[in-house]
């Protein structure tokens, strides 16, 4: 047996089964690590929602899906948002104080512009889909109801601001997402109006 050891072929086969195992290892944890990102469908679901509004009707009321939730936009008439006033004493928050709102939103019309409502459409109560029932004196609501949105699973009732009726099962007014306006016939959802450009 020969007892000369060759140095340099010894270390060129230890650097070459290395860097075989580092490159092994990288190609192992390539999917590993690209597991944790988002997948596209979840990056879209969060994503901001444009709504084009310049053929909403005054009155009339569009419904556009941002995070897997019913976003409303409503176009309220003048005759809707003089209405709010008027229903404050039957209102278990009026001034929105105990709801989820951006800062911009904390007003009467709970909205940027007074005359365009933005809120998720879901109930605050078990998280059901109220209707839209913006015709004064409702049959099923009474004569007195003055027009927004009821839940009929479990007869919550809101105002045409989203805001919660004292009495009813719903502890909150309707959520208001983050928006922003675009321009003057663009929404858009998922985006903050004081991060807009």
């Amino acid at each position: 047996m020969s007892e000369h050891v060759d140095k340099g072929r010894r270390q060129l086969l230890t650097a070459a089964t290395a860097l075989t195992g580092a490159v092994g290892a990288a190609f192992a944890a390539t999917p590993f690590l690209a597991s944790w990102k988002p997948s596209a469908r979840a990056k879209a679901l969060g994503a901001p929602v444009e709504i084009d509004i310049s053929k909403l009707e005054a009155g009339a009321m569009l419904k556009v899906e941002w995070r897997g939730k019913p976003v409303w936009v409503v176009r309220r008439t003048p005759e809707m948002l003089e209405s709010l006033a008027s229903v404050d004493e039957r209102l278990a928050d009026p001034a929105s104080e105990a709801s989820s709102q951006p800062e911009y939103a904390q007003n009467e019309a709970r909205a940027i512009r007074p005359e365009y409502l933005v809120v998720l459409g879901v109930c605050t109560h078990l998280g059901c889909a109220p209707l839209s029932r913006f015709t004064r004196g409702d049959v099923e609501l009474g004569a007195d109801w003055p027009g927004g949105f009821y839940c009929p699973c479990h007869g919550s009732k809101f105002d045409l601001s989203g805001r919660v009726y004292k009495g009813v099962p719903a502890p909150t007014n309707l959520s208001i997402p983050p928006y922003a306006f675009v321009d003057d016939n663009h929404i858009l959802v998922g985006q903050d109006q004081s991060r807009a450009v």
